[in-house]
């Protein structure tokens, strides 16, 4: 960094032509007719300064040195730019510090400065909190630091990528099981090291409103683990995840909902109850439902994975009346 510094003679008049002589490490060790010095700032720059003057027709007679000016020289270390959480890529509607910091520069006062894709007036504070990120906010930061005179390099740039919301996968394991038997579930968010905790339901048919509600299961408040196991398990049951991470915590959408397939008795897992469900696969109607279904398998409408449990269904009702 460079600094200037300039010499003013006070009542001097406009018309007088003056020269002028400086005293400092830095600095011309002749009389000269400029009332300013520029040099770049470094620890062999450090020292008192002063100057004086003389009308250019008069070399005789000149004022006397002026007060002292101390520059202190030293190099101000390269700043780094942090983020808190450390996570450089963060989802729509979590909050981020992004920090600056002088190594070495404890206890001195400090301004900053900030390059940011969104910040129209940049903070004076070593902090900058994004609340509530937006893709907006997606882009390069770096900052230098100030103190009295001196400005320190500009930081290495961090990039921020703020994405959407993510929706976990679910997976169960096996999803076809004798009563009694133990199931695994797993949950797959992105970027699966990023500090998440999961969250997992078992989902519960609400008949009067035709839709399901999600009961949290024992023990699945927040695991670490991205995997849950239950065990003896002797019904047709379906489940989700979610998870979370952050301080306020931010949570996904839940996962779709997957089923585990029993041999047993049915958990209601859909809106409609056994009885009704086994009357649609009566010989009566069962002709006609697989019609329907192969239409819209053909339609592209239904997944291989739904059709399956359909079949499963169908012998479930032949088989376990």
């Amino acid at each position: 960094e460079t600094i200037t510094l300039t010499c003013e003679v006070q009542e001097g008049g406009e018309t007088t032509e003056w020269w002028y002589e400086w005293r400092g490490p830095s600095t011309p060790t002749q009389w000269t007719h400029n009332n300013d010095v520029t040099f770049r700032v470094s620890e062999s720059s450090s020292g008192d300064y002063m100057c004086k003057s003389r009308r250019r027709d008069d070399s005789y007679s000149s004022t006397e040195w002026s007060e002292a000016f101390t520059l202190s020289g030293s190099i101000l270390s390269k700043p780094t730019v942090t983020l808190q959480p450390s996570w450089t890529q963060i989802y729509s509607g979590e909050t981020v510090t992004v920090r600056c910091e002088i190594q070495g520069g404890e206890g001195a006062q400090w301004t900053y400065e900030w390059r940011a894709a969104k910040l129209n007036t940049p903070p004076t504070s070593n902090e900058y909190r994004i609340i509530r990120a937006t893709e907006s906010d997606s882009g390069g930061y770096s900052c230098r630091g100030r103190r009295d005179y001196f400005f320190s390099e500009w930081s290495d740039i961090i990039t921020l990528t703020v994405l959407y919301k993510p929706c976990p996968v679910l997976t169960v394991s096996p999803s076809w099981l004798s009563p009694g038997a133990s199931v695994t579930l797993n949950c797959e968010v992105e970027h699966p090291s990023a500090g998440w905790s999961f969250y997992w339901y078992k989902a519960v048919p609400d008949l009067s409103q035709k839709s399901s509600s999600y009961e949290l299961l024992p023990d699945g408040n927040g695991t670490a683990n991205n995997s849950y196991i239950i065990h003896g398990q002797t019904h047709t049951a379906g489940y989700v995840c979610g998870a979370g991470r952050g301080d306020p915590e931010y949570h996904t959408d839940h996962s779709q909902p997957k089923f585990v397939w029993s041999a047993g008795q049915f958990d209601s897992v859909y809106p409609l109850n056994k009885p009704i469900l086994c009357q649609l696969f009566s010989p009566k109607f069962s002709w006609y439902f697989f019609i329907v279904v192969n239409i819209f398998i053909n339609l592209q409408c239904m997944r291989l994975s739904d059709f399956l449990h359909v079949i499963v269904m169908f012998l479930l009702c032949h088989t376990v009346q």
